[in-house]
């Protein structure tokens, strides 16, 4: 499966360029006249400046209404704690960072009670798909290429494995990893707990215990430990769930329904999650598209000089696109790029 590109060059009109992109890739040959075509995107926590321009989507939607279509913007309510966390405060956060064009639907509910569980394979035997993306007739994943703290990035594979899901789907992602609280280096200051948002940790006879089921695995604990007790066990194991999650989606589309535009600007150390996306890691590299999420992440990594977000990150980006390869989800992890 071939990718085509569009390299950042702010010389040229790149809006006009993307309209090119998209039907050299033919990126809308996966909607028919009429569907309800889920635009999936990351709206931004609010603060953060580099998620996708408003712009880009903008224009994707006219195109979809111009083929007959009924495109609607759409995201999962976040797990942890911020703006995100349920409709009202997504949809507000939608409209404050510029995303109007169209409907915004979330996708898994006012309080992420919306889902659908389907069977996938993998690390994962089942994950829990948001009740607007299972529903979809099809769906254009807008993805913005940028690090992350356990994944080492997020690109198309993760829009689709954690941004469809709901919060039952994104905390059984999470737990995949382990989390180990060395006793002998505890001092029991009880600073871990002040840090979580969800007051997890214990102090139990002058040692910190971690043993809640609701703990997502975030790093909050590990950075504000002065001891360098707590780490994280079987990091990776998050790769393979993105994989095996996004197959479970894409299960709930059938062949040749989801087609991928992914946006190589702004790569920060941290994902879009963040309203502070820490430092960037590399130049702006260019705009993909696809009709499979491994072949468009695998064109950005072969682009992108990935090993600084593998160190940043301590896990090899890679794996989640192996692995979703691996799991049978159509690409090549080295695809053909056709610039633009």
């Amino acid at each position: 499966m071939v990718v085509h590109f569009v390299p950042w060059n702010t010389s040229n009109n790149l809006l006009e360029e993307t309209r090119r992109l998209y039907t050299e890739a033919d990126t809308f040959g996966c909607i028919e006249k009429g569907d309800l075509v889920a635009i999936k995107l990351h709206v931004g926590e609010l603060g953060n400046p580099t998620y996708v321009q408003p712009f880009f989507v903008h224009e994707i939607v006219r195109l979809v209404k111009e083929a007959g279509d009924k495109p609607f913007l759409t995201d999962s309510n976040t797990y942890y704690l911020a703006q995100r966390h349920n409709a009202y405060d997504h949809m507000n956060t939608a409209l404050m960072n510029g995303f109007n064009m169209a409907p915004f639907i979330v996708a898994d509910g006012l309080k992420s009670e919306n889902y659908r569980t389907v069977k996938t394979r993998g690390i994962l035997s089942e994950i829990e798909v948001s009740g607007a993306i299972a529903e979809a007739d099809a769906m254009l994943v807008v993805s913005h290429c940028k690090g992350h703290e356990l994944s080492g990035f997020g690109g198309a594979i993760k829009n689709l494995g954690m941004g469809c899901t709901s919060q039952a789907g994104k905390l059984r992602q999470h737990r995949t990893v382990g989390l180990e609280i060395d006793a002998s280096k505890c001092i029991g200051c009880g600073k871990c707990r002040v840090a979580c948002p969800m007051d997890i940790p214990e102090i139990i006879e002058g040692k910190a215990h971690n043993t809640s089921v609701r703990c997502m695995r975030c790093p909050m604990c590990i950075e504000a430990c002065p001891m360098g007790a707590i780490s994280f066990v079987d990091k990776p194991n998050l790769n393979k769930a993105l994989a095996s999650a996004a197959l479970g989606v894409l299960s709930t589309f059938k062949k040749g329904k989801v087609s991928y535009v992914s946006f190589a600007k702004d790569i920060m150390r941290f994902c879009d999650c963040l309203p502070a996306p820490g430092e960037r890691m590399m130049e702006d590299i260019g705009i993909f598209a696809s009709d499979s999420p491994v072949s468009v992440d695998g064109a950005f990594l072969s682009m992108a000089n990935y090993k600084v977000l593998n160190e940043a990150s301590e896990v090899d980006c890679m794996l989640q696109v192996e692995e979703a390869k691996a799991l049978g989800i159509e690409g090549e992890t080295k695809p053909e790029i056709i610039k633009i």
